[in-house]
């Protein structure tokens, strides 16, 4: 997979996230992945981690399908997924900086379907 390079910028161990245009939350969104935290939920079948746009925090899940796309010898264990998310950070953190900005949510979902071949 590619990785949209001027969505995501590793700065000092960070990712960041640039998207100019018109928002719900104005004109020059940032959303950063300054944690490094991610945790799986048995429940949802998904890794949770988190985004900061200054100081509001939005929760994000990767479903299992997603990660499979975008890691198709991932096991679907939880120490499988938390891997395949580890491999895939970047490419995971810029499809997650999309589809935040398509609206302000407290939670966002990411599936198979945001990750194109």
């Amino acid at each position: 997979m590619a990785i949209d390079h001027a969505a995501v910028r590793v700065v000092k161990g960070r990712h960041r996230a640039w998207f100019a245009g018109e928002s719900l939350i104005g004109p020059n969104l940032m959303i950063e992945f300054p944690n490094h935290s991610r945790s799986y939920d048995q429940t949802r079948r998904a890794v949770r981690f988190w985004g900061h746009d200054s100081a509001l925090e939005a929760t994000f899940f990767i479903d299992e399908g997603a990660l499979r796309r975008i890691q198709p010898d991932a096991r679907s264990d939880e120490p499988g997924l938390l891997n395949a998310f580890d491999c895939n950070r970047d490419l995971i953190c810029a499809a997650a900086a999309k589809v935040y900005v398509r609206g302000g949510r407290g939670s966002y979902d990411l599936v198979a379907a945001d990750f194109r071949k």
